[in-house]
């Protein structure tokens, strides 16, 4: 993504004070991409992370009377995403169904990318509820999920067949979903680290 260069983005924003909405839809695909993985990355839901997007240029669009051209504009949107960010993880824990979303969305996102993304306090609290696991769902986890070895390989290694590797895997990450839930304080403790850990 090519960022506006600095004479540019100060005439686009004088254009968006005086309420033109091609200058707004030019802001918003210079900066929306950015600004969506980066609020992505925490929330670890696209459908909300695209919510919270819509809803920071709904308020870029709705404070353009008060935008200094002069002032940083990336700033602002920093700001403005935060806070938007930081009023979700607030609902998210007073609404156990929303936290439980955001617990499972964060178990997949262990499933399918590398921890560096999810932050190393959900890693380790993930950790923990694996560390809860039988000793033949545990090993086979590990073998698949942290060794990167596929089902056949995991079979071979433990002497057992594909289907049960398969069927320990599922067990294993329905546990660890209900692991999480249950554990009242660790769920929590999800939700602080998130906050704590949102930088744009």
């Amino acid at each position: 993504m090519k960022l506006l260069e600095a004479d540019e983005l100060q005439n686009l924003l004088l254009q968006l004070k005086q309420g033109q909405e091609p200058a707004f839809n030019t802001l918003y695909l210079s900066y929306s991409k950015l600004l969506y993985k980066k609020i992505n990355r925490v929330v670890k839901d696209e459908s909300v992370a695209e919510e919270l997007l819509q809803d920071l240029f709904l308020k870029v669009w709705e404070k353009r009377p008060q935008i200094d051209p002069a002032q940083s504009f990336i700033s602002f949107l920093h700001t403005v995403a935060n806070n938007l960010v930081y009023d979700y993880f607030r609902k998210v824990a007073k609404d156990k169904r929303l936290q439980a979303r955001l617990l499972i969305n964060a178990v997949d996102y262990y499933m399918q990318t590398e921890e560096a993304l999810i932050g190393k306090e959900t890693s380790a609290l993930i950790q923990h509820a694996i560390n809860h696991l039988s000793e033949s769902r545990r090993k086979v986890f590990i073998l698949c999920k942290i060794e990167g070895k596929s089902y056949q390989e995991a079979a071979d290694t433990l002497g057992i067949s594909v289907a049960t590797v398969n069927s320990h895997m599922v067990n294993s990450i329905r546990f660890i979903k209900e692991y999480l839930y249950k554990n009242q304080n660790i769920s929590t403790l999800i939700v602080v680290s998130a906050m704590l850990g949102f930088s744009l």
